[in-house]
């Protein structure tokens, strides 16, 4: 498989949790957008970690770039550059189980106890969804109140978190895109301001809300935060090239984006939604 194909499976799967994100896309463009970046959310297990997902990203010609950490959410992360310069960037974040709560270890050892890992998903372990049972929404609440990430990834499974507009080849600012959408009523991120980061970083940012999606869970119906869209404006380094990093100051923000507390019809069952099933 090659990138741009392996990109276009992704965006179909994308768009099943965001399907704003195509609205979004059009607006500025369509399918001619540039894209800027990818990333994945998963857990740090043996059969799941960076460690597992990595080798199919060297194998699409990307190398890591750059570790970063975020202590505060038990995570750590890679980024990846591809040897094509226009090729999207990846960014692959694993969540550490270890540093929860023993509540948390002991619903999350639960389910991913019952994974089943086909073993052809080849590149389609990065659109494989959940392979475990799904929760309970009182699990997924236990989940959520330690980790947002954790109950996102333990309802969802895998799939390509947020897709990134890179907004330094549309030839407009990142505040005008903002503007745009906040006047079409579009939810925007507003964790540490709208736009996070500085020029100076070489990369702002923002971010819709995550879309609320219906989802089965164990014992019915409900609705939980979907995927999110990203724009990133990116900056020349002395060299004359754009900027190929992450700032984690902006990500750790920009990880809020799929928190229940952003939309209140995220925490009460889906209309007409089966109780006790």
């Amino acid at each position: 498989m090659d990138y741009p194909t392996f990109f276009a499976q992704l965006w179909d799967d994308y768009t099943q949790l965001n399907p704003q994100a195509a609205i979004i896309r059009a607006r500025f463009g369509g399918a001619q957008v540039p894209n800027d970046h990818v990333a994945f959310r998963t857990f740090a297990t043996p059969e799941l970690g960076i460690a597992v997902l990595e080798p199919w990203l060297l194998e699409l010609g990307y190398r890591r770039e750059q570790r970063y950490v975020f202590p505060d959410k038990h995570l750590q992360a890679w980024g990846y550059v591809h040897l094509e310069p226009t090729a999207p960037l990846v960014f692959l974040s694993e969540l550490q189980i270890s540093a929860l709560p023993d509540a948390a270890q002991a619903i999350l050892a639960r389910l991913l106890g019952q994974m089943t890992l086909p073993p052809d998903l080849g590149y389609g372990l990065f659109w494989a969804g959940r392979l475990w049972p799904a929760p309970s929404y009182a699990e997924f609440q236990a989940l959520a109140a330690v980790s947002e990430y954790a109950a996102w990834l333990a309802v969802h499974g895998l799939h390509a978190n947020h897709f990134t507009i890179a907004v330094h080849h549309l030839g407009v600012s990142l505040q005008e895109v903002v503007d745009s959408l906040l006047a079409d009523g579009y939810p925007m991120n507003t964790a540490g301001g709208l736009i996070k980061g500085q020029p100076e970083d070489l990369l702002i940012q923002a971010a819709t809300i995550a879309s609320p999606v219906e989802v089965a869970l164990a014992d019915g119906l409900y609705t939980v935060p979907g995927c999110y869209y990203e724009f990133a404006q990116r900056f020349r380094q002395p060299d004359g090239q754009w900027y190929s990093g992450f700032v984690a100051a902006n990500a750790n923000q920009i990880f809020t984006s799929t928190n229940r507390a952003t939309n209140s019809a995220m925490n009460q069952p889906a209309a007409g939604a089966a109780r006790g099933q």
